[in-house]
């Protein structure tokens, strides 16, 4: 290869050709394409978090393992990921280490009603939430990035004024003649 010009080397100067800025886009887009996350502000949070969570765990990991401090540290974090449902055991620290963006993006509203069969696919349940078809607990959801706990999971449900609750309940002939009212 010839020498590069002095033109052709101030253009290249801050252009590493090994390394691209960019190499992971493809892997962020199936993520986003398959959790539909419309905001991708969203996934750099969860990514972060997932960081933050990993260098917890090594900071955790360095100190001895019969410290009564790091005991209690490792039980704090693995029980308020297991509550999170971002983990399946409260086990070892090895669980909290693996943690993935992909495990937080499948704890969002409308991947939990896909998974409890009240939408078919993801558009459409990201569709009923931003629309405030869907409540959790008392609470109308607006926002399609609300992250549902192992504890809410069993409170997501349509608001009662909702037409889908209706049609749902009509063809399951349980609709009650006062809701009609």
């Amino acid at each position: 290869m010839r020498d590069l010009k002095f033109h052709e080397k101030k253009l290249l100067r801050k252009v590493s050709l090994y390394s691209w800025k960019g190499e992971d886009n493809i892997r962020v887009a199936k993520i986003l394409r398959r959790y539909h996350i419309q905001k991708r502000e969203d996934y750099v949070a969860y990514n972060r978090i997932c960081g933050n969570i990993q260098s917890l765990t090594a900071k955790l990991q360095t100190l001895k393992a019969e410290d009564p401090f790091r005991i209690a540290m490792t039980d704090q974090l693995l029980d308020k990921l297991h509550n999170m449902a971002l983990i399946t055991t409260k086990k070892s620290l090895q669980k909290a280490d693996e943690i993935t963006t992909s495990s937080i993006c499948r704890r969002r509203l409308p991947v939990v009603m896909m998974r409890m069969k009240m939408a078919e696919s993801m558009r459409t349940a990201v569709t009923f939430v931003e629309q405030g078809q869907v409540r959790v607990g008392p609470n109308v959801v607006t926002d399609p990035a609300f992250l549902v706990t192992r504890n809410m999971e069993d409170f997501v449900t349509w608001v009662d004024s909702s037409k889908v609750r209706k049609t749902v309940q009509r063809y399951n002939d349980k609709l009650d003649d006062f809701d009609l009212l």
